[in-house]
């Protein structure tokens, strides 16, 4: 009489560990860009914070002001900033023309740790309003793939 096997064989084994190797090669570089842009997204949000205040400071008082800290940026135009985005762009500065200037970005990670990103505005030609543009050296980053989006 045969004996009935248990258990699985070596191939299957061996199929299934490559099967986890692939999902594995495939989704960590995906959870490592995903960990960047949300850090990244806290520098966004902070200097997108700063130029509300901005505006609503050239509103009232017809000109930008230049600040030169991230707690002068606080003082002046009342914004609330994150400690963690405080930290990320801890040399964030505005200048007298509304330039929004993250510094250079750090504790994010490579490639972006270095990097700035910068937040311009212009006058709309037609409306008069004032439209934001992203700029900075972040942009030549991974052909982009990090800035934010308009």
């Amino acid at each position: 009489m045969l004996r009935r096997q248990k258990g699985f064989t070596l191939i299957e084994l061996l199929i299934v560990i490559a099967i986890i190797g692939i999902l594995a090669a495939i989704a960590i570089p995906m959870y490592q860009a995903q960990t960047l842009k949300a850090r990244l997204s806290e520098v966004v949000n902070a200097i997108s914070q700063t130029s509300s205040g901005l505006m609503a400071f050239r509103n009232e008082n017809g000109y930008f002001p230049a600040c030169g800290s991230v707690t002068a940026i606080m003082g002046s135009l009342g914004v609330g900033i994150s400690r963690d985005a405080a930290s990320r762009a801890a040399n964030m500065q505005t200048t007298a023309l509304g330039v929004i200037d993250s510094g250079p970005i750090q504790n994010v990670g490579s490639p972006i740790d270095g990097q700035n990103l910068t937040m311009t505005p212009t006058t709309d030609i037609v409306t008069g309003g004032v439209i934001w543009n992203w700029g900075g050296s972040l942009a030549g980053v991974a052909g982009g793939a990090y800035m934010p989006k308009k």
